[in-house]
């Protein structure tokens, strides 16, 4: 399949007569690739009334789940044999690790790799040792990796402290009236954070018997580890590295036990750490905060039988899955999000509404709904009931507008005996949600107003994910759920989201995806979003959008892009064709309600073409972003969820439409032949 995916010999019309599905002829029958694709659902579903699909991610962490036992003194000789088997299997040919299906060897991901694999035993002279060893030096060896990925090497002796950023626990003391303060920060970053911070003051290290000196590409030499200052005299990044240079200064006082404020901020990071183990499956449910929690608690003290430290590692070993021979861990679960897009798609295809399975589905999700006041009032303090959903199974402090928007969409239409509960669960989550609207009328993840673009200056701000940002795709969502609540697009809040969507529009017409690769994510997204406000799809700038995916529509009939296009938007709309991708690009061309269109055609055929017999589709591809540039999700639920829903969006909107009149043309692409089959002109 895959030496197929770019052969431009393989026109359109080739294509569909090789699938056995002839042109000229009927459009593309759904039917049958509906039904299977519920049957499969169906049995997929958990007997609880969720669906969850794995979080597929790359190599590292595993690889740091070595390091940390090895720090740790825990190994398990056999979790290992399974973790090496893992991390040589993701290996590439030319010797490092990527973070993401097709892409180019990473430093964080291979260095990391390497360091697992020589902790463990595997020799330095073996020819995959050494094909690693080369690409991580053609990479800059270690003074290139991330500060995060430093700070690992620290905890075993490998990298100098002094020359890793000060992460201070006093900046759990700063008050909300300083413009730059700990509530300003992105709430995945505080998660990390707070434990790092523990993790700096102790500074617990654990020197092993292992060198990475190969790994650098001029030799060891101090000068290759500071941070790089701006060559300008005066940055915001070089402002905060001489106070980094303060910091450490303060630092030597605190070692001394003589710090004013330490002792009382050391405790106030302590605290508000355990305090977020209640409710959630580990410190904010997400592995780089778990980890780094498990740390913080042994060098804080905690027994290895202390409840606390014992229920920290139980969440994070419940991450991994074992094979006989093998073993990888998942950043996190899905549970929710899974759930609310699978319930969707079934619906929308057709399930019948008093389905048992629909019906347990809509209770599990309402079970879900989080009553309590978390983080989130720090940034926006309004007076609303507290409502929304999180991603995971449980993580009561972070609800996130995303989740919530997604589940609202579900709760809508799908069953459930007690409409009273719905009823009133809905309200509460649209009042919540709306009340997260930002300044420019965009919507954010999981704060409101989290922009301040200094705090990306820190110096340990390199992971790309200080700020939660607003985003077209999610304020497309929030649109389009608005609108089939028949909100009018003179409401005040949607007229401000629709001028943020048209003001984050690319020249090219397509909108960057911030949580989903990538433009043909965001495009899809608006455009679904505007039909369902029932604005006027004829406008030119949403024409634009339909034009731009059009003209990335693969000879295959389907669409692909990978992640590169977060690094350079030149690769945007380019990748082999995906299930979820496809999916989501004939969703944003069905806004435009003509299903008889020949992409849209080609696009169905593709879905039905590639569909598994059991009703499954096969997906290779990164779809899914965490952190852009940094990492990625390969969520294995989005290549039978999505399909099934643009299948079903199509099969609707082809009921409804009217035939062709002999002779008539639709946006002069598709005519009717003499026998009342469509005919398709050209291949856009």
């Amino acid at each position: 399949m895959s030496s197929q995916l770019f052969d431009t010999s393989r026109t359109p019309e080739k294509s569909l007569r090789q699938s056995g599905l002839e042109l000229p002829g009927a459009p593309v029958s759904a039917d049958g690739a509906i039904h299977r694709s519920q049957q499969y659902l169906l049995r997929e579903q958990k007997p609880e009334g969720y669906w969850i699909g794995e979080l597929m991610v790359d190599s590292t962490l595993v690889s740091d789940m070595v390091a940390y036992h090895h720090w740790d003194n825990s190994v398990d000789p056999e979790w290992q044999r399974r973790a090496v088997n893992h991390i040589f299997s993701m290996q590439l040919p030319d010797g490092g690790w990527n973070i993401y299906y097709g892409g180019p060897a990473e430093v964080n991901a291979t260095i990391k790799a390497y360091l697992a694999l020589k902790l463990a035993g595997v020799s330095v002279k073996d020819p995959r040792m050494l094909r690693a060893r080369e690409m991580a030096k053609n990479l800059g060896g270690v003074p290139r990796m991330n500060t995060f990925s430093k700070l690992y090497l620290a905890l075993i002796g490998l990298f100098p402290w002094k020359y890793l950023p000060t992460i201070p626990c006093e900046v759990m003391m700063i008050g909300k009236w300083f413009h730059v303060n700990f509530w300003e920060m992105s709430n995945w970053s505080r998660a990390m954070l707070v434990p790092l911070a523990i993790i700096n003051h102790f500074k617990p290290t654990r020197k092993l018997n292992i060198s990475l000196d190969e790994l650098y590409p001029e030799g060891f030499h101090e000068r290759d580890l500071a941070l790089p200052r701006d060559p300008e005299w005066f940055t915001w990044r070089n402002f905060f590295l001489s106070l980094d240079g303060l910091h450490k200064f303060a630092e030597l006082w605190a070692q001394a036990g003589i710090h004013p404020f330490r002792r009382r901020a050391l405790k106030k990071c302590e605290e508000w750490m355990v305090e977020r183990f209640e409710g959630s499956d580990g410190l904010a449910a997400i592995f780089p905060a778990m980890l780094n929690a498990v740390i913080a608690l042994k060098a804080l003290g905690y027994p290895e039988d202390h409840p606390e430290l014992v229920r920290a590692v139980h969440e994070l070993k419940k991450l991994e899955h074992h094979t006989a021979d093998s073993m990888r861990i998942e950043p996190c679960f899905s549970p929710v999000w899974d759930t609310a897009i699978v319930a969707i798609a079934m619906s929308e295809s057709g399930v019948p509404a008093d389905h048992p399975q629909m019906k347990k589905s809509a209770e599990w999700l309402m079970g879900k709904e989080i009553r309590f006041r978390g983080d989130w009032h720090h940034k926006n303090p309004v007076d609303v009931e507290p409502s929304g959903w999180v991603f995971e199974f449980e993580n009561k402090w972070n609800p996130d507008v995303d989740d919530t928007a997604m589940v609202l969409l579900a709760l809508r239409q799908i069953p459930t005996d007690d409409v009273k509960k719905r009823d009133e669960c809905f309200k509460r989550g649209m009042d919540w949600m709306m009340a997260f609207q930002c300044k420019d009328g965009g919507w954010a993840a999981f704060d409101k107003d989290c922009t301040k673009g200094i705090l990306e200056k820190v110096p340990f701000a390199d992971h790309n994910a200080m700020l939660d940002p607003e985003c077209a795709d999610i304020t497309a969502r929030i649109l389009e759920l608005l609108g089939y609540e028949n909100y009018s697009v003179d409401h005040p809040q949607i007229k401000r989201g629709i001028e943020f969507v048209k003001k984050n529009q690319e020249e090219d017409g397509s909108w960057y995806g911030r949580w989903g690769v990538n433009y043909i994510y965001g495009t899809w997204q608006v455009l679904r979003g505007m039909r369902a406000l029932k604005m006027n799809m004829n406008q030119p700038w949403l024409m634009r959008g339909r034009d731009w995916l059009e003209s990335v529509q693969l000879p295959d009939g389907g669409w692909g892009e990978r992640c590169n296009t977060y690094d350079d938007p030149v690769y945007k709309g380019q990748g082999p064709s995906t299930a979820s991708q496809t999916a989501w690009a004939v969703m944003g061309l069905l806004a435009f309600d003509d299903p008889f269109r020949p992409s849209v055609q080609r696009g169905i055929e593709y879905l039905v073409r590639t569909q598994n017999q059991d009703g499954s589709w096969s997906e290779e591809e990164v779809t899914g972003t965490g952190f852009p540039k940094v990492f990625y999700l390969k969520y294995d639920m989005y290549r039978n969820s999505w399909p099934l829903l643009a299948l079903a969006t199509y099969k609707k909107l082809l009921s409804k439409a009217s035939a062709p009149k002999n002779g008539a043309a639709t946006n002069g692409k598709v005519h009717l032949n003499g026998n009342g089959t469509t005919q398709l002109n050209g291949s856009h």
